[in-house]
């Protein structure tokens, strides 16, 4: 069985040979504390420790759905501690230097009128050609004997909006004006895909199958969304099923959708907006996969739920904590991994130990050693390197 039949295939609750073995990653300072207990220093980002540990790809038809051009990225002034500058979205904030990463203090936000949001549209031309690589065909033909699932990112509709404009502020225009917060959303999604339209086209003609659309917004906290589900259930679901409806033309009904925090009252917005499959399930945050599963029955589907805080209490919670999923796995269309980005209080000892430990209750063979794997990366490497081969370049 390929990887990408056991994805399709585990997500429409049919048998499998084993469960995909996913992660969603590391934060920089686990990988550099890592290294100091052992993991090669070779292995410095998300991508690199993906193919180290032998965890399961998705091929991404690639669209380039950013700002273009991007606000400057420019230093306004900094100290021994801390440094103030633009980032490429138009945002002003001061981050701490040096040390462990943290939320940066917010200073200014670009989008805080009608005018400014004429010149983010101005930013957001889908014709524009930078947004589909010019060896597009090259990466379809590919796309064609892909043994990874296929997937394409088809953006956001409101934690985009929501880092444009602030957190309370786009939570009071919501009170405020609500008719230009939904017509910023209906922009959002007419331009998300008249993005991925050429790709789409392409796909379709040469016969490639989309199994899967990535999708982003992080708009809850420990409390629940930033948001009434009433307006969002109004204004956002429907936006979100022109999306979805848009690539089951091509025969694709999995869209995964990546919010931290408490998500249990945007599930069924979601669902009826055709976005399926939550991710990551921060336990934490206040999310329950048990509660969605009981709740929504199989119409939902779920990808992560491992409780990060488990990885640092040690071995005997990391194992309580895949007990605690064990209904699930045996329910079917449930891949565990951990809920968010791996935090450098978990040692790397513990991590490995999960990680066997998952593999052996999950069935999942060990990966062939990385030194045997070390060729499949380079080649790897080359083709993510022409995926955006382009004369001109993108500020972003």
């Amino acid at each position: 069985m390929t990887a990408r039949e056991r994805y399709v295939r585990l997500f429409h609750f049919q048998p499998v040979d084993y469960v995909p073995d996913e992660e969603f990653g590391w934060w920089d300072e686990t990988l550099t504390a890592w290294h100091k207990q052992g993991l090669p220093s070779e292995i410095n980002d998300n991508g690199k420790g993906d193919f180290f540990f032998g965890f399961a790809q998705t091929d991404w038809a690639p669209v380039n759905q950013g700002l273009i051009p991007g606000f400057e990225h420019k230093v306004i002034s900094e100290d021994e501690n801390h440094v103030i500058f633009v980032d490429g979205s138009g945002v002003t904030q001061m981050a701490n230097k040096g040390g462990r990463a943290s939320i940066p203090k917010y200073i200014r936000f670009p989008l805080e009128t009608r005018d400014d949001w004429e010149d983010f549209k101005r930013r957001m031309d889908p014709t524009d050609p930078r947004r589909i690589p010019s060896n597009i065909d090259e990466i379809v033909e590919r796309l064609k004997t892909a043994e990874n699932p296929v997937g394409i990112g088809m953006g956001s509709l409101f934690g985009w909006i929501r880092n444009w404009m602030g957190f309370e502020n786009l939570a009071m225009l919501t009170i405020d004006d609500p008719e230009w917060v939904e017509e910023m959303v209906d922009y959002l999604a007419d331009f998300i895909i008249a993005c991925a339209e050429p790709v789409l086209q392409k796909m379709e003609k040469a016969g490639v199958k989309l199994d899967v659309v990535s999708m982003w917004e992080d708009i809850c906290f420990n409390n629940g969304p930033m948001v009434s589900p009433t307006f969002f259930r109004a204004v956002v679901t429907p936006r979100y099923k022109r999306i979805t409806d848009r690539v089951r033309k091509v025969g694709c009904d999995l869209t995964y959708l990546d919010c931290d925090g408490d998500v249990t009252q945007l599930v069924g917005p979601w669902l009826e907006g055709g976005v399926n499959i939550m991710f990551p399930i921060e336990i934490r945050g206040g999310s329950d996969p048990q509660q969605m599963r009981d709740t929504y029955g199989h119409e939902v589907l779920l990808k992560g739920g491992v409780d990060k805080m488990a990885l640092i209490e040690g071995k005997e919670a990391i194992l309580a904590d895949l007990k605690r999923l064990d209904p699930l796995i045996r329910d079917g269309g449930f891949i565990p991994h951990v809920d968010h980005r791996v935090p450098p209080d978990v040692t790397y000892e513990n991590y490995l130990y999960y990680l066997r430990e998952k593999r052996a209750w999950l069935g999942i063979p060990e990966p062939p050693p990385y030194e045997e794997r070390l060729e499949e990366l380079r080649k790897r490497d080359e083709i993510a390197a022409r995926n955006f081969t382009r004369t001109d370049t993108v500020k972003t």
